[in-house]
């Protein structure tokens, strides 16, 4: 009889564990939000420093200045980008922090669409990604219980 053993992390979804896409997803999600957070702190600077990077919207259900939304990006984008990192150096932490801040992200890029729609729905599904692959992670110290 031969028994089949799986690396660290690499276990059967069937039991409830990590597949190969779940941990290559974590450290592609731990990539994504870094990268989200480098464009959301350039993103931020762009609406702090002039106005004329975004277009002005007429009359929007949520009144918050292109000064406003700059500083909402940049502020999460700098923690976005301190998540990622902890999500990178297996931090479980960030893990839980990288999910809320992609899910405040889906929120704001969601209420930001009038001024750069395209560039919000990609951004919004970036955010699902990461949600779902740091969601779908179970740590192998918390399936080890012993």
């Amino acid at each position: 009889m031969s028994q089949q053993t799986h690396p660290a992390g690499a276990r059967s979804s069937a039991t409830g564990t990590n597949s190969g896409w779940v941990e290559g997803g974590v450290v592609f999600a731990g990539v994504l939000l870094v990268c989200n957070g480098v464009l959301a702190i350039l993103q931020g600077i762009a609406a702090i420093a002039t106005d004329d990077v975004y277009d002005a919207v007429g009359s929007y259900v949520y009144r918050i200045s292109l000064t406003g939304w700059g500083w909402i990006h940049l502020i999460l984008g700098v923690f976005a980008l301190l998540a990622g990192a902890g999500v990178l150096r297996g931090a479980a932490w960030a893990r839980y922090v990288g999910i809320l801040l992609a899910a405040l992200s889906l929120v704001f890029q969601f209420l930001f669409l009038p001024y750069a729609p395209v560039w919000s729905v990609i951004m919004i599904a970036i955010d699902v990604f990461v949600i779902w692959a740091l969601a779908s992670y179970h740590s192998s110290r918390s399936s080890h219980a012993t």
